[in-house]
């Protein structure tokens, strides 16, 4: 049997899960392999931040302020791949692979090109960007250290998340998870071989960070290699065109705006965490990190509800993308309870892991920054699965509307105020910017997120499938806008 023809069995196959299988069986198919490379995404991190945390506060807040440079560098790669993602899931369901595997090749290596240029941009003026981030005078020699690897490294995670993204797409969640699974078992490996026996302190977290991003961007590439996934990514399918661009640009600027606006939520908090101390930037840094290993669970089912609802609509079986919607909700919150649960509980001494020095306001700051998220998880999932509803239809002012929500109008808000109202009721300024994100977040659930998923399930429940749909989910003839 011959390679095209292995390929259009695997594409048969995938198409009869995502089209006919019970959907309670097909969510957690796809998305368990898309919560595993979401945790280990959070795990990079989290093993950074433990070891890194051995050699003190100064060097945890370091960390802290590197993850928004981090989170910038996402932004850039997620808006390539999260648009290239949202249409090829469509183009597939319509059975239109070639075109998939053109509008995927040239996100690759275009997004890869443009990371590039912005890393080295970046190591330029690494001093007066780390300043930015908000590094206090204690930390900033450590945040220049971690900085430098991680910027050398930039077109490698561009790579690895623009073809983990890809992989998901097409439904290939198990490849997708050994990628990252293997950048992220050597990251942890390295990180006590670097920081501990060679002696690198924090340039050597960033330096095993770098490499494992590395190893995982090679790992990601074998199965376009050897032809064992869906889309065909060669130089010969390295056709870009402009409707292929409009369409990754109508789901990519939603995506890079969303993750923008969590790097300048990180900076700004990161600011206001500085004028009460290192100590109060080492605990919300903490807090974030443990929550993330949750929240990274949420978003993989959230992530593994996207390519299940763009092949039904191309394939237009809306009951189908309505039953997946419910389907990610219900399995999202059950997991959230017994996660949130023990977590809240054991929120301090969780923190106590990174607290090597017994500082009492890290333990104070992180504990309540984790409960105060635990108590609003299910919003949280309302918020995700309803933003990968629109992505993965298409619409891009309703994904957009969710995505610039939690930073722009509540969080970076609620950073701002809160610290300056809760003295007035006899509060520290600090819990309140400890309180800050859970605020949003449930402002962003009420106000927005569920009378979106209202309009937007009302809009094709009602139709049969095979239906014309209510709106254009391509560039071309788009009239309607959610």
């Amino acid at each position: 049997m011959s390679v095209a023809d292995k390929q259009a069995q695997a594409r048969d196959a995938r198409r009869r899960l995502m089209l006919e299988e019970k959907m309670l069986r097909v969510i957690p198919k796809v998305a368990i392999p898309m919560i595993i490379a979401s945790l280990i995404d959070s795990v990079y991190n989290f093993c950074d931040a433990l070891f890194v945390s051995q050699l003190g506060v100064n060097a945890t807040a370091a960390v802290a302020v590197n993850d928004s440079l981090m989170h910038i560098l996402r932004a850039v790669s997620m808006g390539f791949a999260l648009g290239a993602s949202s249409y090829i899931s469509r183009l597939m369901g319509a059975k239109q692979d070639e075109k998939a595997s053109r509008v995927g090749t040239s996100t690759l290596f275009i997004g890869i090109a443009f990371s590039l240029v912005f890393g080295l941009v970046c190591l330029a003026f690494r001093s007066p960007i780390v300043d930015l981030l908000g590094a206090t005078q204690e930390a900033k020699h450590y945040s220049m250290q971690y900085s430098f690897w991680i910027l050398l490294a930039a077109p490698f995670t561009t790579a690895e998340l623009i073809q983990n993204q890809l992989l998901r797409s097409e439904g290939s969640t198990t490849f997708a998870m050994i990628g990252m699974v293997s950048g992220c078992v050597l990251n942890i490996g390295l990180d006590p071989l670097f920081i501990n026996v060679f002696g690198w302190g924090v340039s050597g977290a960033a330096g095993a960070t770098a490499l494992s991003k590395v190893v995982s961007a090679c790992v990601l590439a074998y199965p376009f290699v050897k032809k064992h996934a869906m889309l065909d990514i060669s130089w010969k399918n390295f056709k870009p065109d402009r409707e292929g661009a409009i369409e990754v640009a109508r789901m990519g600027v939603p995506a890079f705006l969303r993750m923008s606006l969590m790097s300048t939520g990180g900076i700004i908090t990161n600011n206001v965490a500085k004028t009460f101390g290192t100590a109060v930037l080492a605990g919300i840094s903490v807090a974030n990190k443990l929550y993330r290993l949750v929240a990274s669970g949420i978003m993989g089912f959230s992530q593994g509800f996207g390519p299940v609802a763009g092949f039904c609509w191309g394939a237009r079986k809306y009951k189908r993308v309505r039953q997946a919607y419910f389907t990610t909700i219900m399995i999202g919150m059950s997991a959230a309870l017994v996660l949130g649960t023990a977590m809240f509980i054991f929120s301090r001494n969780l923190i106590g892991w990174f607290n090597h020095e017994a500082n009492e306001t890290m333990y104070a700051i992180g504990s309540l920054k984790i409960r105060a998220l635990c108590l609003v998880l299910f919003p949280h999932i309302v918020v995700m699965v309803t933003s990968n509803l629109y992505q993965s239809l298409g619409r891009p002012i309703g994904n957009l509307a969710l995505s610039m929500s939690r930073q722009l109008l509540f969080l970076i808000p609620m950073v701002l105020i809160l610290p300056r109202v809760f003295p007035y009721v006899g509060l520290p300024g600090e819990y309140g910017l400890a309180v800050a994100q859970a605020a949003s977040d449930l402002f962003a659930c009420l106000l927005l997120a569920l009378p979106l998923a209202y309009r937007m399930l009302r809009q094709f429940s009602h139709l049969p499938d095979g239906a014309e749909p209510p709106f254009a989910s391509t560039a071309k003839g788009a009239r309607t806008r959610a």
